[in-house]
């Protein structure tokens, strides 16, 4: 029974990390014009590569986006980007952006 357990477990767990990668990546999809396919691109020439950046500082940068309260060149640009994002979709595309290593 105990190994039954584990398989269900196992199971929700990789479900649960699907589901949160197939709503990163839809997320992302208005990001790649700039930033690249998996996050390897300066944006514009200007920011840095975000590939593989871990979730809670990417989570930093675009609610600090969000708020005004962070970024420098593309500040305004990045702003317009985030407003419309739920916490639940920025968490989804920073963890996108950390497994894109």
């Amino acid at each position: 029974m105990k190994i039954v357990n584990k398989i269900v477990l196992g199971l929700v767990v990789v479900g649960s990390l699907t589901a949160v990668s197939a709503n990163g990546a839809e997320v992302f999809n208005k990001c790649i014009a700039c930033h690249g396919k998996t996050a390897e691109k300066k944006a514009l020439g200007k920011s840095q590569i975000i590939k593989g950046w871990e979730t809670s500082k990417v989570v930093t940068a675009l609610k600090g986006y969000k708020e005004g309260t962070y970024g420098g060149a593309m500040k305004a640009v990045m702003k317009g980007q985030v407003m419309s994002l739920s916490d639940s979709q920025i968490e989804d595309v920073a963890k996108f952006i950390e497994m894109q290593k």
